[in-house]
């Protein structure tokens, strides 16, 4: 595990200064605090921080081919690179070290591009073939390790963050308002996209190649065809299940530094955890924090698995100081992301990184096995299909907008006036539904969006996509392409990273998750019940039965009361200043409504109110960092003056 960074010119003559890839990877030892490698030849430089984990000793990177003429920086871990190395040394392949890096230099030099295929695990790579000057780069099928490039100048420059490319290239912080506006629908920002027009993130499952200049994104994974594969029986289905999950584990407890896991208490973690314990000859050592308010607190559930499964269990029972916590992550996010989760999510992390270097946790369960609620809300709401159309876009235009702002279920009542798939978009945004009531962006901020593709149409491209013909399905697919990588495994990676703990999620093994897609939906679904088999399969490994059956809480927190308490005089302050007014986004009067109607308890608006906090706060801790950053006022207001 590390961070990876580096520049390849395709200007003759140009050359890169090693004091240049040290600086973007300074930018990034968060990430690799271990060590650092450098490599420069000509017009092409690769850099990494590394955090040691496989052959601690020997596995210093770049890592080269026989002769040179290949060189790789790598981040991320190859499960089946034992079985992979040993193919390629009956090939007659000589091998200097005992990393999975050194694997992939040389799939490359038999197989090219289509290496990627045979990997399986979390990868994102820069690998620089000397005799073609090309440089391929690629990332992980589901998206766990990032990546992140710009074309600049005749030079490719890359990172595992932006932090690393703007700590070389400044001016390239010019900000992206079509990025911050599908933040401000959706709580992140969706590949390829990211909050800097210049630079882009490289999607999962798919490879980039830049020569003469040009560079060339392929894809060469995807979610394969939905419900092809219906068991004979239950007990058959729960066999292979656990088979192929059990497997999905034990190659993620590879390690030659101690390992453990983050034991929230709900299914999925509890379930890794139960399958660890089976396979590993010493107790796990498991991690879990919760908080002092009791409607918040899991931790006495990630107790209860903790005795169930005899692990050397450690706690911790939070009352953090919230607008500290704030203001640091703030200062290393790249991009405004409003997931809150992420808080827990730094402190689990912070405390298993006392006690070991690895840990495995429950990422993914949801994605793939319809854990979320919004999948059996949506499903029941399919009865309003019955509808015809017209009358349902007859009751939006003309009659919704005449209905009392105060009227109970009036949100509610324009979702399901919606088709399914655009109901669904819509009750996973936060602005439309605010804006029918009160415009929140300014005119300017408007304008600089004229060109801009609308975040729901993108979201629709994705449905439109889905080799699936369900509405769960569907469902599935749109968020395993888009919120799980954008949200879910972008928090873990850059909350688990900034304390340098590297995290696996066997859930989402590649092979297990399109075994999991096969499945017909009412594997996964079944009437009211939600992740049908997968809690099967957690009862069949030993997960108690009170831990599996009570309302789900996620990674939960109490951000509702936070912000009538400690964060409460940070938002007033931070929200309602002139300098971010004058920053040219929001319209005042909207943002007035938000903290009025929450602060007087006519509506609970804590979400929407963290979203523009953590909004502001990026553009200060984080983008004013660079003093070429472009704000979005100056060009909306030459966007205006063309107009």
């Amino acid at each position: 595990m590390c961070g990876i960074a580096g520049i390849v010119s395709s200007q003759p003559g140009d050359r890169i200064e090693s004091s240049t890839i040290h600086r973007m990877c300074q930018a990034i030892i968060h990430r690799g605090p271990d060590d650092e490698g450098i490599f420069v030849k000509d017009g092409t430089g690769l850099g990494m921080r590394r955090l040691s984990i496989i052959d601690v000793s020997g596995g210093h990177q770049p890592v080269f081919n026989e002769d040179r003429s290949v060189w790789i920086v790598f981040n991320g871990e190859i499960y089946n690179f034992p079985e992979l190395r040993a193919e390629l040394v009956d090939r007659g392949h000589r091998f200097t070290t005992h990393t999975d890096t050194e694997v992939i230099v040389h799939l490359y030099e038999d197989l090219g591009a289509a290496c990627v295929q045979k990997l399986r695990g979390m990868f994102a790579f820069a690998l620089y073939d000397e005799r073609r000057r090309c440089l391929l780069m690629a990332r992980d099928r589901l998206g766990k390790k990032p990546l992140h490039y710009a074309l600049h100048r005749g030079r490719l420059l890359f990172g595992s963050e932006i932090k690393a490319i703007l700590a070389v290239a400044p001016e390239l912080a010019s900000v992206n308002p079509a990025a911050l506006l599908q933040y401000l629908h959706f709580g992140y920002v969706v590949d390829p996209e990211t909050a800097f027009t210049p630079i882009q993130k490289l999607p999962p499952g798919y490879t980039l190649e830049f020569e003469d200049g040009q560079v060339r994104t392929s894809q060469y994974w995807d979610l394969p065809q939905y419900d092809t594969h219906p068991p004979m029986s239950e007990e058959e289905c729960l066999e292979e299940m656990e088979r192929r999950l059990a497997e999905a584990v034990r190659i993620r407890l590879i390690s030659d530094v101690p390992l453990g896991a983050l034991l929230s208490g709900g299914t999925d973690s509890s379930t890794v955890v139960a399958l660890m314990a089976r396979a590993s000859s010493k107790p796990v050592k498991t991690f879990a924090i919760g908080f002092k308010q009791a409607d918040f607190n899991e931790a006495p559930y990630a107790r209860i698995v903790a005795e169930r499964f005899g692990t050397e269990h450690h706690e911790l029972i939070l009352d953090p100081d919230v607008a500290d916590t704030v203001e640091a992550l703030t200062s290393s996010l790249e991009e405004p992301f409003a997931d809150s989760s992420m808080l827990p999510t730094y402190y689990v992390s912070c405390l298993a990184r006392k006690h070991v270097t690895v840990a495995l946790s429950g990422d993914g369960g949801d994605e793939i096995f319809a854990g979320y609620d919004r999948y059996r809300i949506h499903a029941e709401r399919q009865v309003f299909e019955r509808i015809p159309a017209w009358a349902r876009r007859l009751y939006r235009e003309k009659l919704y907008p005449h209905l009392p702002h105060s009227m109970r279920g009036r949100k509610f009542s324009y979702n399901i006036s919606l088709p399914w798939r655009e109901r669904y978009i819509d009750s996973v945004s936060f602005l439309p539904a605010f804006e029918r009531d009160m415009p929140l962006l300014s005119d300017g901020f408007r304008a600089s969006l004229r060109n801009c593709v609308n975040p729901q149409d993108l979201m629709m491209e994705f449905f439109e996509r889905a080799p699936a013909k369900d509405p769960v399905s569907q469902m599935l697919y749109l968020d395993t392409k888009t919120y799980l990588n954008g949200d879910i495994l972008t928090k873990v990676d850059r909350m688990s990273m900034a304390t340098s703990l590297e995290v696996r999620s066997p859930l989402l093994d590649h092979l297990f998750v399109e075994w999991v897609a096969s499945l017909p939906v009412e594997w996964k679904m079944r009437g009211s019940q939600q992740k049908y088999i997968f809690r099967k399969l957690a009862e069949r490994v030993g997960v108690p039965k009170e831990v599996l059956y009570r309302p789900k809480q996620g990674f939960a927190l109490p951000l509702v009361h936070w912000i009538r308490h400690e964060l409460k005089e940070m938002i007033l302050t931070v929200l309602l200043e002139p300098r971010t007014m004058q920053r040219g986004y929001f319209r005042p009067e909207g943002v007035k409504q938000l903290l009025d109607e929450h602060f007087s308890g006519r509506r609970d608006q804590s979400g929407r109110i963290w979203r523009l906090l953590i909004f502001e706060l990026w553009h200060r801790n984080f983008l004013e960092k660079f003093s070429s950053a472009v704000p979005v006022e100056q060009s909306a207001a030459l966007e205006v003056e063309k107009g």
